[in-house]
């Protein structure tokens, strides 16, 4: 069986609206609503330098070979 009953957090401790007729070390699921996990994006990565362009790119061109290779 299980129960939804408000609570209010305060100071660390959950106080809840009204008794539940809980056992001692019991296990309970908490859910809370509208709190801000910090949710992340790719956007958030702040930009970073890998040093200057040694040449531009073309089509041609085979990277993948080339760090296999380990050709420049």
């Amino acid at each position: 069986m299980s129960y939804v009953i408000e609570a209010t957090y305060e100071n660390g401790v959950l106080k809840l609206e009204r008794p539940l007729p809980l056992k001692d070390r019991e296990k309970v699921r908490v859910t809370v609503e509208g709190l801000d996990v910090g949710r992340h994006s790719i956007l958030d990565i702040r930009p970073v330098s890998l040093g200057r362009v040694l040449r531009p790119l073309v089509p041609e061109d085979d990277l993948l070979g080339e760090m296999l290779e380990g050709r420049p």
